[in-house]
């Protein structure tokens, strides 16, 4: 027992006081620097869900901005495919009246010339007559000649200023120019004037009913009744016809408003010259 003793004695006294200062020591710095990679280890993860969740909510907006731009560029792209067709709409409708107003030149040149060959001739005849008949009722007879032609060819230039149709017929802007066409002979014209609206007014063998007027930009609304069918238009401008057919005449008959008031219009009924007696007669 003594000797177990002794021998602890001298293992205790073989290990020097420091060493074990220094073990503890170092198990102190350890601990602590466990401590510490814990800390940096929990902020760490605190800093990167941080992070993770700006760069969502990041990323969020930019998927919402870019749903945004792409929703107002289909727009844009929408927008623009109409404007194209507006567009091209409008260069088709300039063409064709570019057409017809080379088409109204070159028949006005014609009609013109062929006036002026009239005249011409009725001239020389004229001077061929008093160079042979002096007489006061010869001179009288080529000067009424001649006054006749004249009379034509300021009818016919009178029709010139006119416009057409898109089937080509002339637009009666007033009573007087009625009275021109109706010295052509082509067709027959019936004048109206309607001074109330919703009340079917009888013109000729057809109904009127005025639904309404705008002074403002003269245009009206009004409905045909033609063969039991009602015939309805809205915000039409004046001088503008209206073409619709009557039985089984394949031959369209045309409504034109001259005049607008308020609640009032005043115009005329155009009809084909073999049904225009029927429906004349109708009135």
């Amino acid at each position: 027992m003594s000797e177990e003793i002794d021998r602890s004695t001298h293992i205790n006294q073989g290990v020097p006081g420091w060493v074990i200062a220094a073990v503890a020591v170092l198990g102190v710095v350890a601990l602590a620097g466990l401590m510490m990679a814990h800390n940096a280890s929990t902020q760490t993860q605190q800093v990167q869900q941080a992070f993770d969740s700006k760069v969502k909510a990041v990323q969020q907006d930019f998927t919402t901005q870019i749903a945004q731009l792409q929703q107002h560029q289909a727009q844009v792209d929408t927008t623009s495919a109409g404007f194209q067709s507006d567009l091209t709409v409008v260069t088709k409708k300039l063409r064709l009246t570019q057409g017809d107003l080379k088409k109204a030149r070159e028949e006005a040149q014609t009609i013109r010339t062929e006036d002026q060959e009239k005249i011409a001739a009725v001239d020389e005849a004229a001077k061929t007559q008093l160079a042979t008949k002096a007489s006061t009722d010869d001179v009288k007879s080529v000067d009424g000649k001649v006054e006749g032609v004249r009379t034509d060819l300021s009818g016919t230039q009178n029709d010139l200023k006119m416009a057409r149709s898109e089937l080509g017929t002339l637009i009666a802007r007033n009573h007087e120019d009625v009275d021109q066409l109706r010295r052509l002979g082509e067709r027959e014209y019936i004048e109206f004037t309607i001074d109330s609206k919703n009340k079917p007014q009888k013109v000729g063998a057809f109904m009127v009913e005025l639904r309404g007027t705008n002074t403002n930009k003269n245009r009206y609304n009004v409905a045909l009744i033609v063969n039991d069918s009602r015939i309805e238009k809205k915000n039409l401008p004046v001088n503008e016809p209206i073409f619709f057919h009557q039985g089984t005449d394949r031959r369209p008959l045309e409504f034109v408003v001259n005049t607008v008031a308020k609640d009032k219009v005043t115009g005329y009924i155009s009809v084909p010259k073999s049904a225009g007696s029927q429906s004349a007669a109708s009135d």
